[in-house]
């Protein structure tokens, strides 16, 4: 569900089309859907209303300022994965207090200063991290809140780069050796276990890997309990799929229905992480045809936007629906949709199926709100693309476009 829809032949982001954005700010350019993204939150919220719950925004999802701000607004907290995402949720209005730090390779500055910062708790992948922030804790006087990420061995069902579940990964503990580790910090002064936490993947389009993985956390807890360690949160990580191409993921209702009695189970707070499912039907990137070039055995349409915007094709063979922001009368055609990038990877499509294109056309890559602008870069010296806010029909700027002289400033010559 998304407000991105054709009126007539147009292209509209809720009240506003895109080709009239596209004329205005120019391309490549990310444009999102404000309300789409608060409708995703809000109803998941409301599916979950019978759980003692936190939704986490995973802020490595977008981490565009104005979008961590509708978030924070609405009541959210941040999963984040360094101390540059939590500085962003701060300046966003967002309470680190309701941040919960993740990640496999935080250094010493990141932990100070996300103790510093009163975040929630760590998230602690292996027993040299949880010496790490006992020893930083020691130093800075005062006592960090953890918990250890356990690694279920569920396996998600996803794209082998994005799942994190498995004794493949190298994400969390297995259950044996994250119960040691729990001890051991018993016998550490300044750090507090008070949570439990799994994350198995990403793009998950079904409710029983978190089925299985739940009712193996379950017992899990249990034991801890059973020992002494006072469990006050459940963090089930995130990983909710979207429709890009013909996926058919649950619906914030039925995945609450899936989950929600084995969750009580618990007697904790439950706190959930979602990304993707908050922001990824939520953008589009708009890139504008230069050349449709035909060869004897190829037809490549050639976009101004690259791999260096928009990675996900080249690098986990994502599918992204590719639609014009104004439908025009003629002939389909099959082709590469492909960048400007020095690089045969540069690709976004790969025969395919599309409606009648010419120079000079915009079109849209769709489901492009997660783990797009943020995972882009300046490869071949091109500067980053502008990221616009729509809400209702008003639109603006919400980063810049870069300029040459912006990627030439931290350095000298």
């Amino acid at each position: 569900m998304h407000r991105f829809e054709f009126r007539k032949r147009r292209l509209y982001c809720e009240e506003v089309p895109v080709d009239t954005l596209a004329a205005t700010y120019g391309t490549p350019l990310y444009v999102y859907s404000r309300n789409t993204m608060l409708d995703h939150f809000t109803r998941l919220d409301s599916a979950l209303a019978g759980i003692d719950h936190t939704i986490c925004f995973a802020v490595k999802a977008n981490s565009n300022l104005a979008v961590l701000r509708t978030f924070a607004r609405a009541g959210a907290g941040f999963d984040i994965v360094s101390a540059g995402e939590l500085y962003r949720v701060i300046a966003a209005g967002g309470d680190p207090r309701k941040a919960v730090f993740a990640g496999v390779g935080k250094t010493e500055d990141e932990i100070a200063f996300a103790l510093g910062k009163r975040i929630l708790f760590f998230s602690v992948e292996s027993d040299v991290e949880l010496a790490r922030i006992n020893a930083v804790a020691r130093r800075l006087k005062t006592t960090a809140r953890f918990c250890i990420r356990v690694n279920p061995n569920v396996d998600a069902h996803t794209h082998k780069y994005i799942t994190t579940g498995t004794h493949e990964n190298k994400f969390g503990l297995d259950f044996a050796t994250a119960g040691k580790v729990y001890a051991a910090a018993g016998r550490m002064k300044n750090v507090r276990a008070v949570v439990v936490q799994m994350h198995i993947g990403s793009q998950i389009t079904t409710t029983r890997p978190y089925q299985m993985a739940v009712g193996k956390l379950l017992a899990f807890v249990a034991g801890l309990r059973a020992l002494g360690v006072d469990v006050q949160y459940v963090d089930i990580g995130g990983g909710m799929g979207i429709v890009y191409r013909d996926e058919t993921p649950p619906t914030p209702v039925a995945f609450a229905n899936a989950v929600a009695g084995r969750l009580k189970e618990f007697g904790a707070t439950i706190l959930f992480e979602p990304g993707r499912f908050l922001v990824g039907s939520g953008g589009i990137l708009v890139t504008r045809v230069q050349y449709i070039k035909k060869t004897a055995h190829k037809t490549f349409v050639i976009v101004d936007g690259g791999m260096n915007d928009l990675i996900r094709p080249a690098l986990y063979e994502a599918y992204h629906e590719i639609v014009p922001c104004v439908r025009r009368a003629g002939k389909g055609l099959v082709a590469d949709v492909v960048g400007p990038i020095c690089e045969s990877g540069d690709f976004f499509a790969k025969d395919r199926a599309l409606p009648a294109l010419k120079a000079g056309d915009a079109i849209a890559l769709m489901s492009a709100g997660a783990y797009g602008f943020v995972m882009s870069s300046n490869y071949n010296t091109r500067p980053r693309a502008a990221e616009i806010m729509v809400d209702g029909a008003k639109h603006r700027v919400v980063r810049r476009r870069e300029t040459w002289d912006d990627l030439l400033a931290p350095e000298r010559g």
